[in-house]
């Protein structure tokens, strides 16, 4: 009978002195061979690559005889193997290290003892270092969230004392409010929360104070209502010390074929007992993947410039460049938003699936049918329908009023941008008089600008338009935001110039007989200012 491929019998043997990282990489991808994609997609699973592995190990500053050191979410093994690499290899050498493992798959806690007993054999023969390896087969989450609780207990090891380093890659999926987990860290959930969310706020109250916290995630937590609650939690016990941002949404985990938006985060456990620093800077590094690690670009920031502790958002904004600095300072400058304006932001009310009854391939406009306008009908600097796609482009005006929205000017945004698109935002004005019908549908995969009880010009739609389409404002958004979504609540508080630049500049903009070639130009001689003048329009 053939054993299990995921059996200890089966798993791939260390090649003579190999280090341990690569070791639990093998080990690993021979675990991930051996699962379907909606196992590891259930798990939200995706392996650490040893390069930045390698990379977030550094970021580690814990020393001592004694330390003790938390993985939440080890999989095979790769961040603990590195972590500790890194610490033994070190000028003093810790004498000990006292390392906790947590995995909730069943099947990976034979291959990750298997890691860890390579790892505790080579620290002592090479090193002479001590390594006590715990494997906790444990919801970490649940077993440590009462730590979140004011005065909670901090149930962590055999001493009760706070980790000196956490470093993981927790698992991303959503999880309902009434998940066990959503319910046992209350204190950091809103709505749906993501289960990542959970082990970094978990994680870091495990921390002693001055101990290192490391992890790669998603960036969806930098801003954002759904993570403002978690934000505000969890920035009052780490203080960021280096960020690095992947500029590829698909380099970080090419091997699991992931599309997200990725970021390594080290921060430092605040001391609650010591005030604030106000002069504590931020290093922000990029690359493309993590084949460029090594060549990341790196500069320093005010830490109070990239997160701002004063307000309840707690937005975590990441520069990486010194051109995106400047355009960030040059946004920031204006004092007029959405609101300022007299206009809202709303998200297209049609739910496709949630309106079977309505909506139709086929219809007679504007007779018995209004059109229904999805994200794909907006291009470039225009909305385009119909398009004859498969997906239905018609709603019927009887038994949809609810749905529907008068025909007047409008600005239309996607929500949602395609994988590795250059520009995250994409807006084209919906003009009134070029659809001859009463009302329209639109999709809830778009964001739609409107004036309440009015109407926007068409000055102004093209003008903002402009503005959303720009190389200026994309660029402010993609430090600011760390969604691969657009969300309204994002674009109701970003900031925008005066209404009489927004007029000029579409004024100016409709005169274009391509809108898109030549706006950045347009819109930084208009929005520049002296102060700006030489500065160069982002590509």
């Amino acid at each position: 009978m053939l054993s299990s491929p995921l059996s200890p019998s089966a798993l791939p043997r260390p090649e003579p002195g190999e280090r341990p990282t690569v070791y639990a990489d093998r080990v690993g991808a021979r675990y991930a061979a051996a699962k379907s994609d909606r196992h590891r997609k259930g798990h939200g699973l995706y392996l650490t690559p040893v390069l930045a592995a390698d990379f977030m190990a550094a970021r580690i500053r814990a020393s001592g005889g004694r330390l003790r050191m938390l993985d939440p979410a080890a999989g095979a093994g790769v961040l603990c193997c590195a972590a500790v690499e890194a610490i033994v290899a070190r000028e003093p050498a810790p004498v000990s290290i006292e390392c906790g493992a947590y995995e909730v798959d069943a099947d990976l806690i034979a291959p990750l003892r298997a890691v860890l007993a390579y790892l505790t054999a080579w620290c002592r023969a090479r090193y002479g270092v001590r390594l006590e390896a715990r494997v906790e087969a444990a919801d970490f989450v649940m077993a440590h969230a009462g730590a979140l609780r004011p005065g909670g207990p901090i149930r962590c090891g055999s001493g009760g004392e706070g980790f000196d380093a956490v470093i993981f890659n927790p698992p991303y999926f959503k999880i309902g409010r009434t998940d066990p987990r959503a319910v046992a860290a209350s204190t950091v959930v809103h709505g749906q929360p993501n289960i990542y969310a959970l082990f970094m706020a978990v994680s870091a109250a495990l921390l002693r104070p001055g101990g290192d916290f490391v992890c790669i995630t998603p960036r969806s937590f930098a801003s954002g209502s759904y993570f403002r609650r978690f934000r505000t939690t969890f920035f009052e016990m780490i203080r960021p010390l280096h960020v690095h941002v992947f500029g590829s949404r698909r380099a970080a985990f090419r091997r699991d074929d992931v599309l997200q938006e990725n970021v390594i985060l080290a921060g430092v456990r605040r001391d609650p007992r010591r005030r604030a620093d106000l002069q504590a800077e931020l290093t922000i590094s990029c690359s493309r993947g993590v084949n460029d690690l090594a060549a990341a670009a790196l500069r320093t920031v005010p830490l109070r410039t990239a997160l701002d502790q004063e307000t309840a958002d707690r937005v975590l904004r990441l520069p990486a460049s010194a051109e995106e600095g400047r355009v960030l300072a040059l946004v920031d400058a204006w004092s007029t938003t959405l609101h300022s304006l007299g206009l809202e932001i709303s998200t297209g009310p049609v739910v496709p699936f949630r309106a079977t009854a309505v909506v139709d391939r086929e219809g007679r406009v504007p007779d018995t049918h209004a059109p229904l306008l999805w994200m794909h009908h907006v291009r470039g600097t225009q909305v385009t329908w119909p398009l004859n796609r498969r997906k239905p482009e018609y709603i019927r005006r009887r038994g949809a009023e609810a749905l529907l929205i008068p025909n007047r000017n409008y600005v239309l945004m996607r929500r949602f941008t395609a994988k590795e698109e250059a520009r995250r935002l994409a807006a084209a004005p919906y003009l009134a008089g070029d659809f001859a019908v009463p009302e329209i549908g639109l999709e809830n995969h778009l964001n739609y600008i409107h004036r309440p009880g009015g109407t926007l010009s068409e000055d102004e739609a093209w003008g903002l338009t402009a503005l959303y389409n720009s190389s200026l404002l994309d660029t402010y958004f993609r430090c600011v935001n760390g969604n691969t979504q657009v969300n309204a609540t994002e674009l109701r508080v970003m900031p925008l110039p005066a209404r009489e630049v927004v007029v000029s500049l579409g004024r100016l903009v409709r005169r274009l007989h391509d809108p898109l070639n030549g706006l950045d130009e347009l819109v930084m001689r208009l929005v520049g200012g002296a102060q700006h003048a030489g500065m160069e329009a982002v590509a």
